[in-house]
């Protein structure tokens, strides 16, 4: 009872709020309408305070959609990925593993490096977060091994930061004038120097060239001839490199202060310092055991500039939070003043401006919004009808658009594609058009005709806006509530669409205050005051369509339930539709700029990596569109992006599309530079754009789109199932060429120290450790200052003693003696494959499997592969699967507007039911969300476009129209029913004649609205068209609900009176057709083009699948090379070595020459390529049987069409003389030469159909199908085109050709392996036996029992003596692969004379089939009419008729075969060029 009464309490409460909420309003129009200078001076305002927030708003592409995230970044030059990972990297996770509101913490451990990324929740402030880390990181290095490395943290910034980056090159015909190391001085001491301070620069971040440093390059055979060690040299330029002072000296009257100068200032100072005294009292200086001259620090990463030149050059990253504009546009100041600075002949080039993209997608929005803001002009002008109305309604939108700007300033809301790209003029004049519309209406229903006074125009102004303001105001609100649910978003989502919901709010918001202030008062002031009744011609447009309208709603309002009925179906439909059509999370933005992600094979140097980035480089640089081409390999010095050697990023800056000289398109231009960078063997490239690249890895720890991660302990264990996981993912349609972290495969020289031996030496292994780092990696030993200029002194070996794994196992090391030692002498040194990377994510290592995805959505991609890897890959326990990248936000999106769009929807639904008081209202209306969204998914259906969180946008603002509308039609039905008209039924007709024009005005005024951006090609164009599509879609179906379906809903709830029920006789007979014709097109056989043909002969042929397995079983081989002989195992038991019963065990193992191993692996190798070439071959010849067998079918198939036709013109020939030959008019004769004829042709057709069933037999076996099926038909029959010309050289391609050259490589091959069988074996063995009796030692007889065993090693070599045979084998081998090779060649001629051949058939047919199509055939049908007309007449006989028949019957076929001929031709070219 309590809870009834407070409900009851609450209802009116809210419903006193809600009467009171109109009152205030009815106020607010009524002050409007009577203090119009008041309200001027406000609009004043409001003009004002917009114009300058504009001013002072920040500008930008995109929202910074970065997570609040801090970097740690540890260098530790001397340690591998392992140490790394346990040494560092571990101590800091520990650390900081419980810091408050930590969302995510992820690692990447390298030889030399440490970065670990955390994550915090986005209300922690940066600074407050970065604070936090520097008190556990402090906690941390005290359990971080001295000497390792310091952490520190990255700049902050964000996946936005990179806002300008440059390179610095000489111009041209100053390349060489200037070195990498010149270069990259000037970057570091002229150009970032003065770059620094530049207010919102976080970083300058240089890249690549040489880092500068005083080397002292020691000679190892110097040092151990003077009895020297690398400490010792340390330590001496140590203590000669420092200034000191003394005070000063009290000397009246001066002071004079003392300073020692003692710091290095030239090569000379460095070569005379003295190392130490020989015995005989001569000092030794540095330049007597090490060369001292300029060197270079040891580089992890490089930049090229278009594939010509090591370059230099710089990032410059912006703090967060700064304005990105202001900031580039401060850069590109101090760019002018410091290009200035440098050497004429040397050039600061930008190659990435934020600005660019910033400017092109601004001028997209604009674009949008002017275009749009027209369309609504004129629409509002053209529906009004009154010229001063369209332009009362039409200035409401500049103002509220200046009322968004000034409160996006004033919220800090930047001006980007997001936030000003969902703004809709449409959507925000709604409440004008209402009110002015309502006002307009009002005044032509006044009776009395003449001028009005101002008092009288401002009663009616108050009268016609009151009645209607309820249905403005809460149209208005309502819109402004479905935009509530983008507002709760979190995480990049809400970053990317959060500012679009505000500024769409904030433009309402002031569309709102405007509608019921300024706009009353601009009516009231402005209207006409003359009422005439003429009609205009927005009233002869709306006469028009009240004509068209009204009797189909009559017919509708017969067949109410119907209509209702196929409505909700639809809706179904639509519904059923929207669950089959996949998502993804952003549609993807074009920068206008490529990124493609290089990689070589694992361990690759980075003088490799460069030669190959610049190579790729200059085959970009070949398309005319590239501007230039920037490649940065490795990772910078501060490496917030670290990458490893073996990986390049190349930056491929285009030009703008206007000037490109071919019209093709953006993805289409990407897909060229990748098939062209395929020319470069065993390089994976990763196609993608500069910004959307960084923020991924930033944002995920990835670069693609889509990460599947397996998180496990046993890194050998992770890789082996993520190559599992990697062929699962290649199986699955949509997604790209699939990435595996790389993890393993890092070549290492391990030095693994003997601890025994060092401690016979006397030495330790950290001075061991401090000898080998500073010998190979250098150790820093002070600074050399050039005025400000600071350089580290270097010591290290000189470069020709640190080339390989001997000069590591010839490294001396000083012992306590006072000798030196070679390293080799203390520990074991040899190359190994260690791990190349280990990640990390909350604490747990992980490897991650990357890829894209082409042509589908996210969402089916994913669902797709999460089915197969729970089918075929089953992990081992403590293993699991994560999924990342866009999929992850998609994700997460949708989980949060699962809740906030339904809280949204009930709070819609309470707001329409204290409107309007009554369940049954709010019902009616609410009906409009629901079934307005049917436009919408078949828009995205029709565009092909996926569902995305900016489709999701569009489907929430056209939630908001279409509760408008339902608004202002219930209204007026409500209103209807207070002035007295009580049939329910005329009130429907009456109201919806009343609402059309605000109905279709607001329907056409938002749609075009959105026409603009649904049909932009500008930068950011693909965010805005799925959420325009929507609105577009989603409108033409909300129009038709609320003229048609809301009348029907209304009537029905209302039961309107008798009013008799039918159903549709169409409807009906339309669902039996339907049913019907689905039912055929189930048993009909299925219709297949060539390429199904081939498509399915290619998965199904069982040649194919023989060769295929014939693959696998050399597959299976190749790992089968190294294999021992069997292991001997002897017991000899007796009296073999004196009377006594002796025991004896020998085991013995031979091993073949290692050469042996390594030719079975060619062997082998080279049996799987050629398995893989005949597979192939066999390929060519099946793709090729099945394309001559399909068109022969098509050409048999129209040669029966012909013969056919054929027949029937006989069989009325046939009639005709039977008639003839009855009557008397003509003899037997005619007769049996008629029928002979036409049996002639009925062979032919039986000949015919023979062929076709032979040849569809043909083609079902070689396409292994038990299915019925029937090819393509190809009505005009027009032959193939060919696409090559004749080029002999191309016969290489053929596989067959391929196949020999390599059965000659295999006998080679054989030849390698019998050679090696020549080569000597080797014997291992062991022995353990008993000797029973009495044996002397030293002078003793002593007995020795059966428990006293006597053992052994032996080794032994095999020598074959008689290598005779051998030798012959291996000639005759050699005289085979001679021969094949030969062979090789011959089918090769063969081939290129038959592809000649070929091409001389194919240009001989083509001709003929010319002559036929456009001299011959076309004189066919005139001689056949003629003909017959001729010959019923009696003009001509039946043997110049069958001369006619005949001719044009052989002209027809002749032209037939020769499509045939021409088709046969071209696909025997194909097949020699493998096409």
């Amino acid at each position: 009872m309590i809870l009834i009464c407070s409900a009851i309490l609450l209802h009116c409460n809210i419903y006193l709020l809600i009467h009171q909420l109109k009152q205030m309003l009815d106020k607010i129009i009524s002050f409007s309408i009577k203090n119009k200078f008041i309200i001027g001076l406000m609009t004043f305002a409001l003009i004002i305070w917009g114009i300058w927030s504009a001013s002072k708003l920040p500008i930008d592409a995109l929202p910074d959609i970065t997570n609040n995230q801090v970097q740690i970044i540890t260098l530790c030059p001397t340690l591998a990925g392992q140490e790394v990972e346990q040494l560092v990297t571990y101590p800091i996770e520990q650390s900081i593993s419980n810091l408050p509101d930590l969302v995510e913490l992820r690692s990447i451990s390298r030889f030399g490096l440490s970065v670990i990324t955390v994550v915090f929740d986005d209300k922690v402030d940066i600074y407050f977060a970065r604070q936090l880390i520097n008190e556990r990181i402090k906690e941390a290095e005290s359990k971080i091994p001295k000497g390792i490395g310091t952490p520190e943290l990255a700049p902050v910034s964000t996946g936005l930061g990179e806002v300008y980056q440059y390179i610095i090159h000489p111009a041209k015909g100053s390349e060489s004038k200037y070195t990498a190391m010149d270069l990259r001085t000037m970057q570091d001491w002229i150009v970032a120097r003065q770059l620094y301070g530049t207010p919102g620069i976080a970083e300058i971040n240089s890249f690549g060239g040489q880092l500068k440093q005083y080397e002292v390059a020691v000679n190892p055979d110097r040092l151990l001839a003077m009895g020297i060690s690398i400490p010792e040299i340390f330590t001496a330029l140590e203590k000669n490199n420092e200034n000191t002072g003394g005070a000063y000296i009290d000397k009246k009257p001066n002071a004079y202060f003392i300073r020692g100068v003692g710091l290095i200032g030239s090569f000379e100072d460095i070569k005379n310092i003295v190392v130490k005294t020989a015995p005989n009292g001569i000092p030794i200086l540095i330049k007597d055991v090490a060369d001292v001259r300029l060197g270079s620090a040891v580089r992890y990463g490089a930049l090229t500039y278009n594939g010509q030149v090591d370059a230099v050059g710089g990032v410059v990253m912006m703090l967060k939070g700064s304005n990105s504009a202001e900031v580039v546009n401060r850069v590109k100041d101090k760019m002018t003043t410091i290009q200035k600075s440098l050497p004429k002949d040397v050039v600061i080039e930008p190659y990435l401006d934020r600005t660019d993209l910033v400017n092109r997608a601004i001028a997209t929005v604009e674009k949008n919004l002017i275009e749009g803001a027209l369309i609504v002009i004129f629409v509002l002008v053209l529906f009004l009808g009154n010229l001063r109305a369209g332009l009362i309604v039409a200035s409401a939108i500049p103002l509220s658009m200046l009322f968004a700007l000034a409160m996006m300033n004033l919220f800090g809301v930047s001006a980007n594609l997001m936030s000003l790209g969902a703004i809709d003029f449409g959507l925000i004049v709604d409440g004008a058009v209402i009110i002015v519309e309502a006002t307009l209406h009002h005044l032509s229903l006044r009776k009395v005709t003449g001028r009005l006074t101002q008092q009288e125009m401002d009663e009616e102004v108050f009268v016609s806006a009151s009645k209607i303001r309820s249905s403005a105001a809460f149209g208005e609100i309502i819109i402004l509530i479905v935009y509530i649910p983008i507002l709760t978003l979190v995480g990049i989502e809400g970053k990317m669409f959060g500012p679009m919901a505000q500024t769409v709010g904030f433009a309402i918001f002031g569309a709102l205050l405007l509608s019921l202030t300024y706009i009353p008062m601009m009516c009231a002031l402005f209207l006409p005051k003359n009422i005439s009744h003429k009609e205009t011609f927005s009233d002869k447009l709306m006469n028009f369509f009240k004509r068209r309208y009204v009797p189909v709603l009559e017919k509708a309002i017969r067949f109410k339930k119907s209509v209702v009925a196929i409505t909700v179906s639809v809706f179904f439909i639509s519904v059923f539709i929207f669950s089959r059509m996949g998502g993804e999370f952003i549609p993807t933005l074009q920068e206008g700029d490529f990124a493609f992600h290089c990689i070589l094979s694992q361990g690759t140097s980075l003088s490799q990596s460069i030669e190959t980035s610049m190579q790729a480089s200059r085959l970009i640089k070949e398309f005319d569109e590239v501007k230039m081409v920037v490649g940065k390999t490795g990772a910078a010095e501060v490496p917030t992006d670290p990458m490893p050697p073996e990986a390049t990023d190349m930056m491929i800056i285009l030009k703008p599309q206007s000037e490109w000289k071919r019209g093709i398109s953006y993805d289409e231009l990407a897909n060229e530079i990748e098939e062209k960078l395929e020319s470069i063997p065993g390089v994976f490239f990763e196609k993608n754009q500069p910004i959307q690249m960084r923020f991924n890895e930033l944002m995920t720890g990835i670069r693609q789109d889509v990460a599947v991660k397996i998180f496990g302990e046993n890194m050998d264990t992770l890789l082996a199932y993520a190559n599992k996981v990697n062929a699962v993912v290649q199986s699955v349609k949509g997604a790209t060429e699939p990435s595996v972290e790389r993890v393993a495969g890092l070549p290492q020289i391990v030095i693994k120290y003997n601890r025994s031996q060092i401690a016979n030496y006397g030495l330790n292994i950290e001075d061991i450790n401090h000898i080998v780092s500073t010998s190979f990696a250098g150790g820093d030993a002070g600074v050399v200052f050039e005025n400000e200029r600071k350089f580290d002194l270097v010591v290290r070996l000189d470069s020709t003693h640190r080339n390989n794994i001997d000069d590591v196992n010839h490294l001396y090391i000083p012992a306590a003696n006072g000798t030196q030692i070679p390293l080799s002498q203390v520990a074991e040194i040899k190359m190994e494959l260690g791990p190349a990377q280990i990640s990390r994510e909350s604490g747990k290592r992980r490897i991650v499997i990357g890829f894209n995805v082409k042509g589908r959505d996210v969402a089916s991609v994913v669902t797709d592969i999460q089915k197969q890897l729970g089918e075929k890959v089953k992990l081992p326990e403590g293993y699991y699967y994560t999924y990342g990248g866009t999929f992850e936000n998609l994700q997460a999106a949708s989980k949060r507007l699962m809740i906030a769009v339904p809280a949204a929807l009930a709070l819609i639904f309470m707001l329409l039911y204290f409107t309007f008081n009554s369940v049954k209202q709010a019902t009616l209306i609410f009906t409009a969300i629901p079934m307005s969204a049917i436009g919408g998914v078949f828009a995205l259906l029709v565009r092909d476009m996926p569902f995305s969180i900016s489709a999701g946008i569009g489907f929430i603002a056209l939630f908001g129209v279409a509760v408008l509308n339902g608004i202002v039609l219930i209204g007026t039905f409500n209103q209807l029913e207070k002035d007295g008209m009580n049939n329910i039924l005329e009130r429907v007709r009456e109201g919806t004649k009343i609402r059309l024009r605000p109905v279709l005005m607001t329907a056409v005024v938002a749609s075009l609205g959105f026409l603009p951006m649904a049909l932009s090609h500008g930068a950011g164009a693909e965010v805005q068209k799925p959420l325009a599509t929507v609105v577009i879609g989603g409108l033409i179906t909300a129009t038709f609900l609320t003229l048609f379906v809301l009348p029907l809903l209304y009537l029905l709830f209302y039961k309107a009176g008798k009013i008799k029920p039918g159903i549709s006789t169409t409807v009906v007979v339309f669902i039996f057709l339907l049913g019907f014709n689905n039912t055929n097109a189930q048993t009909a056989p299925k219709s297949i083009t060539v390429e199904h043909a081939v498509s399915i002969a290619l998965k199904n042929n069982l040649s194919l699948q023989s060769q295929q397995l014939k693959v696998q079983s050399s597959t299976a081989l190749k790992k089968s090379p190294f294999e021992l002989p069997k292991t001997n195992v002897n017991l000899q038991m007796g009296q073999y070595n004196s009377i006594n019963q002796d025991k004896a065990l020998q085991v013995s193992q031979n091993i073949p020459f290692p050469g042996y191993y390594s030719a079975r692996s060619g062997l082998y190798k080279a049996q799987l390529q050629a398995s893989e070439l005949l597979k192939e071959a066999s390929i060519n010849e099946i793709k090729t049987q099945v394309q001559s067998y399909f068109y022969q079918l098509q050409y048999l198939q129209n040669t029966r069409k012909h013969l056919q036709e054929l027949d029937s013109l006989y069989d009325d020939f046939v009639k005709a003389s039977v008639i003839r030959y009855k009557t008397g008019e003509t003899n037997l004769l005619e007769k049996t030469t008629a029928e002979s004829k036409r049996g002639q042709i009925t062979q032919m057709l039986k000949q015919n159909e023979a062929d076709i069933s032979i040849a569809y037999a043909t083609l079902r076996s070689l396409m292994n199908s038990t299915d019925d099926f029937v090819i393509s038909d190809n009505k005009d029959f027009q032959p193939l085109t060919l696409s090559n010309s004749l080029d002999t050289a191309l016969i290489s391609n053929n596989p067959s050709v391929k196949f020999l050259y390599q059965q000659a490589i295999i006998a080679e091959k054989t030849k390698k392996v019998e050679a090696s069988t020549v080569m000597p074996d080797f014997t291992v063995g062991y022995f353990n036996q008993s000797l029973i009796g009495t044996q002397t030692i030293n002078g003793s007889d002593v007995y020795f029992d059966g428990s006293k065993r006597f053992q052994g090693f032996n080794i032994g070599i095999g020598i074959p003596l008689t290598f005779f045979s051998s030798s012959s084998r291996i000639k005759s081998l050699k005289y085979t692969q001679q021969s094949l090779v030969k062979e090789a060649d011959n089918n090769k001629l063969v081939l290129k004379t038959q592809m000649q051949n070929a091409f001389n058939q194919y240009y001989q047919n083509l001709s003929e089939y010319n002559y036929y199509k456009s001299i011959a055939l076309p004189n066919v049908d005139t001689i056949i009419n003629t003909a017959t007309v001729s010959f019923k007449s009696g003009d001509i006989g039946y043997i110049e008729y069958l001369q006619a028949l005949q001719t044009a019957n052989d002209v027809r076929l002749s032209y037939l075969q020769s499509v045939d001929q021409l088709n046969q031709s071209i696909i025997n070219i194909n097949f020699l060029l493998n096409k």
